[in-house]
């Protein structure tokens, strides 16, 4: 077999991988979409960052300039992963929200965490399989071996994070 045939078939496997059911996520979305909406409501700002700042802002874009008619924009803000604590230490509000999201979340992202749960942030992290050490109000692990299906994984459940804490948003005074 030939080295391009073995790198087809491995990714090819790879990629048959189920990443999360979303559905299976269902609970802890939906908590942690209740707990943005009230910090939303307090007047809080979703601080967004990670391993890859291309994801931060696609969070934040999300959250800012919603594509649904009708639905209204919230306060979000990107952070290059490696500033994210410092910025959190020193620009973050109690009322805030801290969304990290990565495959792995490294040395940085967790220094962020950590400087986001001191403050008193809201902190959620959507991660691959459950990474040790990471402690976090509300943790959405994908257990995918492959990083960029736990990636894809990723842009589904922030997608359903932003829909779900619209959907409490309208519904809850």
């Amino acid at each position: 077999m030939t080295a391009s045939a073995v790198l087809t078939t491995a990714l090819a496997s790879r990629r048959e991988q189920a990443g999360v059911d979303p559905a299976a996520s269902a609970p802890d979305l939906v908590a942690a979409a209740a707990a943005m909406a009230a910090r939303f409501r307090a007047g809080g700002v979703l601080h967004a960052f990670g391993d890859d700042a291309a994801d931060a802002h696609h969070i934040a874009v999300e959250f800012v300039h919603p594509v649904i008619v009708g639905k209204r924009a919230l306060p979000a803000v990107a952070h290059d992963g490696l500033r994210a604590a410092h910025l959190l230490r020193h620009a973050a509000g109690p009322a805030d929200i801290a969304l990290a999201v990565g495959a792995r979340l490294g040395g940085p992202v967790r220094d962020a965490l950590r400087a986001a749960g001191e403050r008193g942030l809201l902190t959620v992290a959507l991660t691959g399989p459950a990474p040790d050490g990471v402690a976090v109000d509300h943790l959405l692990a994908v257990p995918a071996a492959g990083p960029l299906v736990v990636r894809e994984q990723h842009v589904t459940l922030y997608h359903l994070l932003w829909e779900l804490t619209h959907a409490v948003l309208e519904r809850s005074p």
